[in-house]
């Protein structure tokens, strides 16, 4: 159906006047009476009821006019929608994250998103690093937060930005520390510790970058990882240690994760770094992920 008639009816409904209403339409009267008329004949009901002095609804004409409103107002929406889709300020921007991320700069750039694009519909989703790249290659989400070093040698087709640099450290069952089993010199804990007490990890299998990271920082220190328990999440890895499993190593960033029964400590050997940056599809950005790609670059300028 046309719009053309539906505004023609709504405004002879509201100014119960066809003088008035052909003028606020920009339009002669005749003209209107015609497209009224029209339309009453494709509905087959009357739409108003004259006579020489007055102009009324009929029943089916007020009836029908709140669904013409709604009708017209969502017809007058869409343009400034569109404008919103093209300018990233609506629609939906589907992003994964290594674990890790969550600990670190993922919640400052998320809040920060959601502050300047808040109609936007963001959709966050956990997952290894070879996992994000995998589904990114098939065309399934926009962007993923990765582990630098899972990424290797950016596959055809990506383009990848940074995020943050930070080294490994020690969480430690504080109960070792009271007990004199585990002694931290000046702040830190020795190479020898590490390689002596039992270590809890991510298995190979669901996370290898980071595994090998912290297994290779044993092999460099001279000793060899003796791998009390794996686990998968970093919440379950720190609930470990603080039961006395074992120690783990983990980024900088998981001091973010208070746990009653834990010490974090640096590790008195040069540790190993894990770099966090975001991968997406290069080319021409869907205007959601360039917006957040501009929440991110805002966001390390300002030192995040």
């Amino acid at each position: 159906m046309d719009v053309r008639p539906l505004r023609h009816f709504a405004a002879v409904a509201e100014e119960l006047h066809f003088g008035r209403a052909a003028e606020r339409l920009g339009m002669t009267q005749p003209p209107l009476s015609q497209s009224i008329q029209a339309l009453e004949r494709r509905l087959g009901a009357a739409l108003f009821i004259r006579t020489r002095r007055s102009v009324a609804l009929s029943p089916f004409g007020a009836a029908w006019l709140p669904q013409v409103r709604a009708a017209l107002a969502a017809v007058d929406a869409l343009e400034p929608a569109a404008e919103r889709i093209l300018g990233g300020h609506s629609g939906r921007l589907e992003l994964s994250f290594v674990s890790t991320a969550d600990y670190s700069i993922l919640p400052r750039l998320v809040h920060r998103f959601r502050e300047l694009y808040p109609e936007v519909e963001l959709s966050l989703n956990e997952a290894t690093s070879d996992r994000q790249i995998a589904a990114l290659a098939e065309g399934r989400g926009q962007a993923g937060i990765v582990i630098r070093q899972g990424v290797g040698v950016l596959p055809e087709g990506f383009a990848y930005r940074r995020l943050l640099v930070e080294p490994l450290i020690a969480a430690i069952p504080e109960l070792w520390i009271d007990e004199g089993r585990l002694v931290p010199e000046a702040g830190r804990i020795p190479a020898e510790a590490v390689i002596a007490s039992p270590l809890i990890l991510f298995p190979r299998r669901a996370a290898p970058v980071f595994h090998d990271l912290v297994t290779g920082y044993y092999s460099e220190c001279g000793g060899e990882a003796h791998v009390a328990q794996h686990a998968i999440q970093m919440q379950t890895i720190i609930s470990l240690v603080s039961a006395g499993m074992g120690i783990a190593l983990v980024p900088r960033s998981l001091r973010n994760l208070a746990r009653t029964g834990v010490r974090y400590l640096d590790l008195a050997a040069a540790p190993p770094e894990l770099e966090t940056g975001i991968i997406w599809r290069s080319g021409e950005a869907p205007p959601v992920l360039r917006n957040f790609l501009s929440v991110v670059e805002a966001e390390l300028a300002e030192g995040g």
